[in-house]
């Protein structure tokens, strides 16, 4: 992703919260992390946090304290572009195409591995109500270049030297996003590479001079799948191009090779189908006016699912529950010449069957990734496996948008539990791989389960002298708001009056990293 200008991420950290509940085991106190309030924060600086274990709900932004809490929750990707379906997967499927073309439902209820609101996710909901910031705005909006000049000088200490008060007007004037050059980002090679031909024998073989020979069938496959995309409607806000360009790449004839995720979703229906299916993406945040006009059939779906899928009173789903759990985001819309039409930021990707909303899959789409938050859906339609569908639905979304954006190739799951056998079912979308918890370098899942097997927390990476490439090396250069100023953490410190806050300010920067610390704007009040 390109950098680009913008407001600056601005975060309030709040440190190691006492424990709570975990909604794994069931201990009351053993789930412990790390937390910060996000004012708002740039897809970038969030897709950084992200590769360093962290992890939003609403505009609350967590990270487990990895070798003490009660059931270690390690950051899965799959590889999106060489995903390949189980059978599982293609069951589930050939399930919703049947009905809807056939209007079929399952006489026996599903066992498919649940994919189900991202369950770990239902536990985190309760962070806001603990550490929602009190900050008001006034606060958080810093001066112009000028005006801070003048703060410089009006507050400046007797000690301080001409040069801070220069590095103070240059941090402020050169606010920027910019991308992590520490962030592993490896060249994912593309799952449609053409084939290399062996040079046909004298006196045989195709004539190479002549288009090659294709079968009928193939031939008309194509022909109806392009009659298709001429009458169909856009789904995606802004991105219809993109969609045709890679539905007709994902056409070709495969010979001998096995179905993809695009075979089955952007399949040709009959013309008596029983049922129609649309998948439309909205933005959430800040809301777009697809958005605001669904969202009370949105959040009815969500208050039924939440009853009886999880079983929550009916005063517990309310309104504003849902709108700082799901709909709520710090993330800045950002559009970028080279991404994706639809931009970055964040999502809520719809599923409607025959006109009625039926399931909502919560996405941020970011500079590498698109990052599921959680699903949730109309519990009359449970037989359908929605879970799965939804999860496969946005790997292929995932592969849709690298046809426009490259570098934006995986797809997040949230949180690998080892320790929680209802969580491991997310290491079945392969291939894919968990983050080491003291590195932060990537490492294929089938590395990693004989070692979780041994102990529920581990180190992934088994070079010994490896460290974290992108740790603290220099905490003067952390940026801070302080006064509505923006200044280095080295200027700060000589400003700040009452007891030193330098321990909380160094545990943030190893949390978040140099990168981030030097980029995002700290809150000291």
């Amino acid at each position: 992703m390109a950098a680009g200008g913008g407001s600056p991420s601005i975060v309030e950290f709040f440190g190691g919260e006492d424990g709570y509940r975990c909604g794994y085991c069931r201990s009351d106190t053993g789930n412990l992390s790390h937390g910060m309030w996000a004012h708002s924060m740039t897809v970038q600086d969030y897709q950084d946090l992200i590769d360093r274990g962290w992890r939003r709900s609403g505009k609350y932004v967590y990270k487990p304290i990895m070798n003490q809490t009660c059931c270690p929750q390690y950051t899965i990707r799959c590889r999106a572009l060489h995903f390949q379906a189980s059978k599982s997967h293609k069951k589930v499927l050939k399930k919703m195409l049947k009905f809807i073309s056939k209007g079929d439902v399952p006489k026996v209820a599903s066992e498919e591995e649940p994919m189900d609101s991202h369950i770990e996710d239902v536990a985190t909901c309760d962070f806001p109500c603990k550490s929602e910031s009190q900050v008001s705005q006034s606060d958080l909006t810093p001066l112009a270049v000028d005006q801070a000049e003048r703060v410089e000088n009006e507050d400046k200490d007797s000690g301080e030297t001409k040069e801070e008060e220069n590095v103070q007007k240059v941090e402020l004037d050169s606010v920027q996003i910019s991308a992590d050059k520490d962030t592993p980002v490896p060249a994912e090679p593309s799952h449609s590479a053409k084939a290399a031909h062996a040079p046909p024998k004298p006196g045989k073989g195709a004539d190479l001079s002549k288009p090659l020979c294709r079968k009928a069938k193939d031939i008309r496959k194509e022909r109806k799948l392009q009659k298709l995309l001429q009458n169909q409607m856009g789904t995606v806000e802004g991105s219809q191009q993109g969609d045709q360009a890679f539905l007709l790449q994902n056409s070709k004839s495969k010979t001998n090779q096995p179905k993809n995720i695009e075979d089955f979703v952007f399949v040709p229906l009959p013309d008596d189908a029983r049922h129609k299916l649309e998948v439309r993406v909205v933005r959430s945040s800040p809301p777009s006016s697809q958005f605001k006009a669904t969202f009370q059939e949105s959040y009815q779906v969500y208050k039924r699912y939440q009853m009886v899928i999880h079983k929550d009173p009916p005063d517990k789903p309310t309104i504003n529950q849902f709108t700082r759990f799901l709909c709520d985001s710090p993330l800045e819309a950002e559009h970028t010449p080279d991404g994706p039409e639809c931009g970055y930021g964040s999502f809520h990707q719809q599923y409607w069957l025959d006109g009625k909303i039926i399931a909502v899959g919560v996405i941020d789409i970011l500079p590498y990734c698109v990052s599921s938050v959680y699903l949730y859906y109309d519990p009359d339609f449970s037989f359908l496996s929605l879970g799965v569908y939804s999860a496969l639905r946005e790997i292929a979304f995932t592969r849709q948008l690298c046809v426009k954006a490259p570098d934006l190739c995986f797809y997040y799951m949230g949180f690998y539990i080892h320790s929680c056998p209802k969580m491991r079912y997310k290491g079945q979308y392969r291939p894919s791989d968990l983050l080491c918890p003291e590195t932060y370098v990537w490492t294929p899942i089938e590395q990693c389960l004989p070692l979780l097997e041994h102990s529920k927390y581990s180190r992934f990476n088994q070079d010994g002298k490896a460290v974290d490439e992108g740790r603290l090396k220099e905490l003067g250069r952390v940026r801070v708001l302080h006064k509505r100023t923006v200044m280095p953490y080295s200027v700060y410190k000589k400003r700040r009056k009452g007891p030193s806050d330098e321990a909380s300010v160094q545990q943030y920067a190893s949390l978040v990293g140099q990168t981030c610390s030097e980029r995002m704007l700290l809150f000291r009040s």
